[in-house]
């Protein structure tokens, strides 16, 4: 087993860093609201420490579940003196690949290794360990790392060197991006036309059309229940991230970019913390009795 620290302990670092504990790893926590690291601390056997510099003392894997790229660096700039030679640093933050290569390098001037390693799944995906994890780095540091990192992913792809990982999830949020819209549309066009959303939903779930959001989201789009998964403001975050790096590599989105304008108007609608299929309430359509 391992010896190993989770910092940030929001809605998938919690659990993730539980399923640490659970798996015999020796976990200590930090958060920055202190609280929240004492409640995982009593519930799970672990460690709360009050600092995130502390917390890396000592340990094997530093795992960061973060917000933003300035949470992650400022998050690194207090821990970077406390790396140590053979420390393996996992960023499971949606943030920027060129974030990520910047902090590889800054490890590796210390003798540790970093990966980036956002995730996919949602709360329930973590809370079940059953996420998804893209990742970038070095190939020594991957197969160390990922025999820790099953304890809640259950997929783990290495996907190339460093910022890797983060291009693939900007891939991830430009595709549902793209479907929920098109769900969006199909739903409000069978409203639109009287039909019986389950029955077209039968219909068509079983062809070319069927997607993972279709089968989970179209009955809590059409009850127009906006509390099922990923917040709007974080979708907003992730695909402004895609959108830079479309930018630097050349790439177009335009489908993204008028994705990423209409989950603006669902913010100016009053819903940063709808889950993303809320994309459906711009449109206008009645609920369906």
């Amino acid at each position: 087993m391992s010896k190993c620290t989770f910092l940030g302990l929001g809605v998938m670092g919690y659990p993730m860093a539980g399923h640490l504990a659970k798996h015999g790893h020796t976990v200590k926590v930090w958060n920055r609201t202190g609280a929240k690291a004492d409640k995982w601390a009593d519930g799970n056997k672990g460690e709360a420490v009050e600092d995130p510099a502390g917390a890396v003392f000592g340990s094997e894997f530093v795992f960061m579940c973060l917000g933003d790229d300035p949470d992650v660096e400022a998050v690194f700039d207090a821990i970077e003196p406390n790396l140590a030679a053979g420390m393996i640093v996992v960023d499971h933050t949606t943030a920027s690949a060129d974030l990520a290569r910047r902090l590889h390098e800054r490890c590796k001037a210390r003798g540790a290794t970093f990966i980036d390693a956002p995730i996919s799944g949602g709360q329930a995906g973590a809370e079940n360990g059953k996420l998804t994890i893209m990742c970038g780095g070095e190939t020594e540091a991957m197969e160390k790392a990922r025999p820790v990192m099953k304890a809640y992913g259950a997929r783990i792809t290495h996907i190339g060197e460093s910022g890797a990982g983060q291009l693939a999830k900007s891939v991830n949020q430009i595709c549902i991006a793209g479907i929920v819209q098109g769900l969006s549309e199909g739903i409000h066009f069978a409203e639109c036309n009287g039909l019986d959303v389950s029955k077209v939903i039968e219909a068509i779930s079983g062809g070319a059309a069927q997607s993972w959001q279709m089968e989970n989201r179209w009955e809590t789009m059409t009850d127009r229940e906006f509390d099922h998964g990923f917040a709007v403001d974080w979708m907003r975050k992730d695909l402004r991230i895609a959108i830079d790096a479309a930018r630097a590599s050349g790439a177009s989105l335009p489908l993204t970019a008028l994705v990423d304008q209409y989950y603006a108007d669902i913010q100016a609608m009053g819903g940063n913390r709808w889950d993303t299929s809320s994309l459906i309430n711009r449109l206008h359509t009645p609920k369906q009795d």
